[in-house]
């Protein structure tokens, strides 16, 4: 969540934010609602001030044998309004909690506001005569069973066969070998969490309608291994001399992907479950823009290794995530779509996530401060398995693979 203060001193900021971000969100009501709350901590430490001093004249004149009727009616009737203050208070927190929790992060001002930049072009985009979208070329050799994974689930899934499973697999080895070989740490975390984990990174409340719940156990699956990734910190202080701390895991991810469906629907683009290697960094917040850098690097790398053209593009202020205050979206071509196509987000969630997740460090001084959090995908598997599909495909039909993958499936085509 945003840092509280800023409610108090700074409130032109958060119009100027929901501005940018061109939502529509109540901001007043969360600055109204953080003042009485603020009221209601006064009126209480005063009341409580106020009760002990009749309590301790009580107790003095009863020392002394004087009649102490009056003064004990007046701390009864003291006793009953803190009461009533505390209960309003109680309210007016979780009030202020749940507007706080669906206000989203402040945009950095390196942030346009309008249309993404792209600030790198790897690669040259290409459209040769035989090429095809990745659905066709995979259900000709059999490798992506579109029918089957709606008999099986419904739409929004896929299964993939042979050849084609075992390119899956290879990509996500390829990938966690590579960025476990540039420092970051290997995790593998639940795909079933808690509330509080889905809180914690911002994805509720807000977003429930987009997350799948086991309602009887009150667990949720995760839409992106980055929420557990986050929390793996939760509620600890992290010296300062173990950070930056890099971390890599591969999860499958699900989302209900409630208000977009009926976008991209072709394919396996936008699955309600797929495959995904993720990065995150805790960082300094010093550091936490020069480490946004390396995230992306980091990405880009993969797809350096696979030579798949891809450019980076930097997001505008109304196309930013919920939690992010900078993001990067690394998008490869797809020569059978005509087309970029989205593979990864490179975030910078500056101290959103860690106040909500209550992940702090210590300065070599003694200072506590909240740390920086960082995530992106390094990357999506089976939008890299599209791409692969896509830009290798030969005149004849076979899929060429990549030189760096070739170890991995043990052949050089696809056919």
């Amino acid at each position: 969540m945003i840092n509280p203060e800023l409610i108090k001193k700074s409130p032109e900021i958060l119009f100027e934010n929901v501005k940018k971000r061109k939502m529509n969100l109540n901001v007043s009501s969360l600055i109204d609602v953080d003042k009485r709350r603020r009221e209601l901590k006064i009126i209480i430490e005063s009341k409580r001030a106020e009760l002990n001093k009749i309590t301790e004249e009580i107790e003095r004149l009863s020392r002394s044998g004087e009649n102490t009727s009056e003064l004990k009616e007046k701390a009864r009737q003291i006793r009953e309004e803190i009461k009533s203050k505390e209960e309003e208070a109680e309210k007016t927190e979780q009030d202020w909690l749940d507007k706080i929790l669906n206000y989203p992060n402040i945009v950095h001002s390196s942030v346009p506001e309008d249309g993404l930049k792209v600030v790198k072009v790897k690669g040259e985009p290409h459209l040769p005569p035989h090429r095809k979208p990745h659905w066709e070329i995979g259900e000709k050799l059999g490798i992506l069973d579109f029918k089957t994974g709606a008999k099986l689930s419904g739409s929004g899934f896929t299964v993939l066969k042979g050849m084609g499973a075992k390119l899956e697999r290879a990509l996500i080895n390829f990938m966690i070998d590579t960025h476990t070989k540039r420092g970051y740490k290997e995790f593998f975390a639940p795909y079933l969490i808690k509330y509080e984990t889905m809180v914690g990174t911002g994805q509720l409340p807000k977003f429930a309608d987009d997350m799948y719940q086991v309602e009887k156990d009150n667990l949720w699956l995760i839409p992106t291994s980055e929420v557990t990734l986050v929390n793996i910190f939760r509620d600890s202080i992290i010296p300062e001399s173990e950070l930056t701390i890099n971390c890599v895991t591969y999860s499958a991810c699900f989302r209900r992907e409630a208000g977009s469906w009926g976008r991209e629907t072709r394919g396996i683009i936008r699955q309600h479950q797929f495959n995904k290697v993720e990065l995150v960094k805790i960082s300094k917040p010093e550091d936490s823009y020069q480490e946004l850098e390396k995230l992306v690097e980091d990405a880009c790398y993969i797809l350096d290794l696979l030579e798949i053209p891809h450019r980076v593009v930097l997001l505008p202020a109304d196309d930013l995530g919920f939690a992010a205050s900078k993001t990067y979206d690394i998008e490869v071509w797809m020569p059978g779509l005509e087309k970029y196509l989205e593979i990864s987000s490179c975030s910078n969630c500056e101290d959103f996530q860690s106040r909500r997740s209550k992940i702090r460090m210590r300065r070599k001084s003694g200072k506590i401060e909240y740390v920086h959090t960082l995530n992106g995908s390094g990357v999506a598997v089976g939008r890299c398995l599209a791409a692969i599909l896509e830009n290798y495909l030969q005149k004849d039909g076979r899929i060429k693979i990549p030189e760096v993958l070739q170890d991995y499936m043990q052949t050089s085509y696809i056919e």
